[in-house]
């Protein structure tokens, strides 16, 4: 913690003054001042010649959602910052003539430092498009490039390293958390974005089965990001072996705790192993939850009713209790519309009518089998009938199986001048001179 007392960072503010008068009355400084020029103009006129070369060779077709149209997208994000990259080159080119010729290159040093400080204000306010990582480059990343521009970053560095923090058998110093924070956020970023991604393209390959889709999405998202927390404890120096004792410790504690969301977690894993319910399924459970699976996630699934509602169930509810699955692929599903006649009606001709007009509806399968009417019962008011019929699909609000075949029927039957029963209320009522008069006549008499 020496390297920042006062009396060392007043000497080196004077240090700095020193060498910037210097600089202002000698010609090698001058000369610098002139190629930095120079490297600044050149790398702008060579910047406005590649851009939009470069841009319409990255630049993907519209609509294009391939890997690799992705990955020119992500490219394009970065074009920014070629000005100051290619003026930080020819800055470099500049600085072996400079300190070849005049044996000093301070002042071109120092100008490749300050086309770094503006590619780390670039990339921190253009390029970042996430709100967290965005706030992080304005706080951290450009205070750290101004360090480095002004040569204090070095100072800086070790005062942190000087600076030790002790958990448990884990020590790590705030240098150390520091980096921590830095790369992790950036691996954290783009690990989120390449799971994204590689989320994507897999969901979007037809040959494999919506589970095994699921499944390799999320064994994909866990391998992702758990490289990503590997990779920052390694930048962070932390010992894995000393935090193996304290991770047991608490697992230990968090198994007993959170017995719930493990069960859940395990019962996620079954179902996208063995495939009986996946994203797109219409399912019904026996505590009367239905709707369509919008999601499968790590503690539990969201299912979508048909008026719009979401149902977050716990995946353990799909391995212990009874789940009715409507959607399984490559199985039809059976309807049936019950239907009268009247009993004046030639009820031999009505399956040949009702099959006839069902079979016409687009939907209506012929395997495994064809329209289907029989009769069931002899009822009070007609002769009752029902046609049974298979489709692909559920009778929901996009589909309307059962009201189209009932229009059929109704149809078919009305062009055949076949009557449809319905029950009747019959009021009879005899006049003045009937018996109903004369017993209520007798009756008032006699009382």
């Amino acid at each position: 913690m020496d390297s920042l007392d006062p009396a060392k960072l007043s000497g080196l503010v004077l240090d700095l003054g020193a060498q910037a008068l210097e600089w202002a009355q000698s010609p090698a400084a001058w000369s610098q001042v002139a190629l930095l020029a120079v490297a600044f103009v050149a790398a702008w006129f060579l910047r406005r010649s590649l851009e939009p070369v470069l841009t319409k060779i990255l630049t993907p077709a519209e609509g294009s959602r391939s890997i690799l149209a992705s990955i020119r997208r992500f490219i394009l994000l970065f074009l920014p910052l070629l000005l100051p990259l290619l003026a930080f080159a020819f800055t470099s080119i500049g600085e072996q003539a400079t300190r070849a010729a005049f044996g000093s290159g301070a002042i071109i040093a120092f100008g490749k430092r300050s086309f770094l400080a503006l590619a780390v204000w670039i990339f921190a306010t253009r390029i970042i498009y996430d709100p967290f990582l965005k706030l992080f480059g304005r706080y951290v990343l450009i205070p750290a490039a101004g360090l480095y521009l002004f040569g204090l970053l070095g100072p800086v560095s070790v005062w942190l390293e000087g600076l030790t923090f002790q958990l448990g058998n884990i020590s790590f110093s705030a240098s150390a958390l520091v980096r921590g924070a830095i790369v992790g956020s950036l691996l954290f970023w783009l690990g989120r974005w390449s799971n994204s991604q590689s989320g994507d393209f897999i969901r979007r390959n037809d040959e494999m089965r919506p589970a095994t889709r699921e499944l390799a999405a999320k064994a994909t998202e866990l391998a992702i990001f758990g490289a990503v927390f590997l990779m920052i404890l390694n930048v962070m120096g932390i010992n894995l072996s000393a935090l193996a004792v304290v991770g047991g410790a608490i697992g230990v504690g968090l198994g007993f705790g959170l017995q719930k969301i493990a069960s859940n977690f395990i019962s996620g894993i079954i179902l996208l192993l063995e495939g009986q319910a996946t994203v797109g399924d219409f399912v019904e459970l026996d505590g009367g939850e239905a709707g369509t699976i919008v999601q499968m996630n790590a503690r539990a699934t969201i299912l979508e009713t048909f008026d719009g509602r979401w149902i977050v169930v716990p995946n353990e509810d799909f391995i212990v209790t009874r789940v009715t699955n409507y959607s399984d692929a490559g199985s039809a599903k059976r309807y049936e519309v019950p239907f009268s006649v009247s009993y004046d009606s030639d009820v031999n001709m009505i399956p040949d009518i009702i099959e006839t007009a069902v079979a016409k509806h687009p939907d209506v399968l012929e395997k495994p089998f064809p329209p289907d009417c029989e009769l069931r019962a002899f009822g009070d008011h007609g002769v009752e009938f029902a046609v049974e019929f298979w489709v692909n699909g559920l009778d929901d609000g996009a589909n309307k199986f059962t009201s189209d075949v009932h229009f059929l029927v109704w149809n078919a039957l009305r062009d055949n001048n076949i009557t449809i029963p319905y029950p009747h209320l019959v009021l009879k009522y005899d006049g003045p001179d009937g018996a109903l008069a004369a017993k209520q006549e007798a009756k008032l008499q006699s009382g």
